[in-house]
């Protein structure tokens, strides 16, 4: 264990802890603000109680998420600041602009929408929460193009010892960026619609809040359907962008060795990075591979081997979450179909219900699986052919102090991770309060379930 390899781990936990809070903030905030918008224009008092009960939620993760993100940034300080030396006048700009922007837009008027219930007009109301969300996605946006030009600089020159802005409209047009910044933001809201599906098929299971939940129900079905689809869509065109600017992490993903033409892409194999080779390989569609990166059967895909060792990804772990990412990215979505046919009369699906909230933590799963391969697939580079992530650590800091703060972001973190589990699944279980205009008072064995009371 040295610093180096200590810092790592470090900044991947709690990045990986931040990631669990970010993608359901940008989702649940869409779809908290078109609920409060529903209520507006129908003027049906249930969708307020839905924006106000799925809004307690939003809450609860915004905050958490708030913060474990504040001490990711200070590690480019205190773990990375040879790194913050070199590229700070691009990546510092970046993140200052997110903080300054789209962060205080964000927790302004946010702090409008819980306190101005019944205080300021409803229509500014709605807009407050509606520029909730449109900062969390903007934030998003910046952190992004930061982590994209991470992947693919642009918009830069070397000037002595240090990387210099040159142009921030090919900072800010970057393509690799801008298909990493979709497949992030397409996946954060997958994730939030299966965790809205999921809660209502729980109480809808079992009969409380039916009309309630019914309607969260239909308005999740479409949005996690549509995304789920342009998810699968987008993450092909962005697997392009891959094979375009990062080579060698496109043959570390399919564990591919040998420069060829019509590539062919195996179904089933297990990498042998110690031998350089597979160990299987089983039904291979041929030119699958070409046809997949550079969209022709014909198109020669580089191996693992024309790298030098020194440049090469970690193979093994890259493939295996790369794999396990589109096995669940073809899953999401064909439930989400299963989802939007059922939409209507989703009580007349019991095993629909049933396998809803487990469906919940697969898109958190498939989400940090797609930052393992973007980022340990990007190695040995920290920024990509500019600077190795051995040259980025800090000088002068001891095994002693990164491993205290590792593990004190171990416990800490690990806290945090539990307190929102359980305030999640407290409150999403304990369901909206009481309608005392009886907008919500459907009686469960008019539909057909149980009601609570029979559960064991």
């Amino acid at each position: 264990m040295d610093v180096l390899l200590l810092s790592r781990l470090q900044f991947a936990f709690t990045t990986f802890v931040h990631f669990i809070f970010v993608p359901l903030t940008l989702g649940l905030s869409l779809l908290v603000a078109y609920m409060e918008t529903k209520w507006l224009r129908t003027g049906e008092e249930v969708y307020k109680r839905m924006a106000k009960f799925w809004g307690k939620l939003f809450l609860i993760n915004f905050a958490l998420g708030v913060v474990t993100g504040i001490a990711l940034e200070f590690q480019f300080g205190t773990n990375w600041s040879r790194y913050s030396a070199y590229v700070g006048d691009i990546f510092g700009s970046l993140l200052a602009i997110e903080a300054t922007l789209a962060f205080f837009l964000e927790s302004t008027f946010l702090a409008v929408w819980i306190f101005g219930w019944n205080r300021i007009p409803p229509k500014l109301h709605n807009a407050s929460i509606w520029l909730v969300a449109l900062a969390a996605n903007l934030s998003a946006f910046w952190i992004l193009m930061a982590n994209g030009w991470m992947q693919n600089p642009t918009g830069f020159v070397l000037r002595g010892d240090r990387a210099e802005l040159e142009s921030f409209m090919a900072l800010v047009t970057n393509p690799f960026a801008w298909g990493q910044f979709l497949h992030t933001l397409f996946a954060a809201y997958v994730l939030s619609g299966f965790f809205v599906l999921g809660i209502s098929a729980w109480h809808l299971a079992r009969g409380s809040n039916v009309d309630f939940f019914k309607r969260s129900f239909r308005i999740a079905a479409p949005f996690t359907l549509v995304f789920a689809v342009a998810l699968v869509i987008q993450g092909h065109s962005h697997g392009a962008s891959v094979a375009k600017y990062q080579p060698a992490k496109l043959a570390a993903m399919e564990s591919h060795w040998e420069t060829m033409a019509r590539a062919p892409q195996y179904l089933f194999v297990i990498p042998d990075p110690a031998n350089e080779r597979n160990l299987v390989e089983l039904l291979p569609v041929p030119g699958g591979l070409s046809m997949l990166a550079y969209h022709s059967f014909d198109a020669e895909v580089q191996g693992l081997r024309d790298f030098p060792k020194e440049d090469r990804p970690p193979v093994t772990l890259t493939f295996v979450s790369f794999r396990t990412m589109v096995g669940l990215g073809f899953l999401l979505p064909a439930l989400a179909a299963w989802v939007w046919i059922r939409r209507k009369t989703p009580e007349d699906s019991p095993r629909l219900l049933r396998i809803l909230p487990w469906v919940i933590p697969l898109p958190y799963i498939a989400i940090q699986l797609g930052w393992i391969v973007a980022e340990v697939g990007r190695q040995p580079w920290i920024v990509h052919g500019i600077m190795r992530t051995e040259d980025a650590v800090s000088a002068g800091i001891s095994v002693g102090q990164v491993g205290f703060s590792l593990a004190m972001f171990t416990l800490i973190y690990g806290l945090l991770v539990a307190v929102d589990v359980y305030l999640l699944m407290h409150h999403g279980r304990k369901g909206p309060k009481s309608s005392v205009k009886g907008d919500d008072t459907r009686d469960a064995d008019a539909v057909g379930m149980r009601p609570a009371s029979t559960m064991a």
